[in-house]
């Protein structure tokens, strides 16, 4: 017999009101920003010089441009699940609570992902600059 486990807080988000679950949205949004803010420090940090010279730099920084544009994307995804949760409480026809909450599963499981990827990436920025 295969078990699922899974995450208590994402079973309890996905049984929460809808209220919760727009809160849930915008602190992803706000969270994408900081990460924004964070990757345009690390710009600058690998916008020196010494860094530019090196070839594992040139590989950060452009790590860092496909950051901001996955930001871009992330967001634009974030703001279009907003829109389809006000259409859900509209009432419009079509729109169905449950897809609408998988989808938010998806996206909290996308965020968990992402927010572990950009932990290795600020590991690797920071490792690097050491080194120099």
């Amino acid at each position: 017999m295969n078990t699922i486990i899974s995450n208590p807080k994402t079973e309890l988000l996905l049984g929460a009101s809808l209220t919760v679950l727009h809160q849930e949205s915008r602190e992803w949004l706000d969270t994408v920003d900081f990460w924004r803010d964070e990757v345009k420090f690390f710009a600058t940090i690998l916008d020196k010089r010494e860094v530019k010279k090196s070839e594992y730099g040139r590989m950060l920084n452009h790590l860092d441009k496909v950051h901001e544009n996955l930001f871009d994307y992330l967001t634009e995804d974030i703001k279009r699940h907003e829109n389809l949760l006000a259409r859900l409480e509209r009432g419009e026809k079509g729109i169905s609570d449950g897809e609408y909450r998988e989808e938010h599963r998806r996206f909290h499981d996308s965020m968990v992902l992402f927010e572990n990827d950009i932990k290795e990436f600020k590991k690797m920025v920071f490792g690097y600059v050491k080194k120099l």
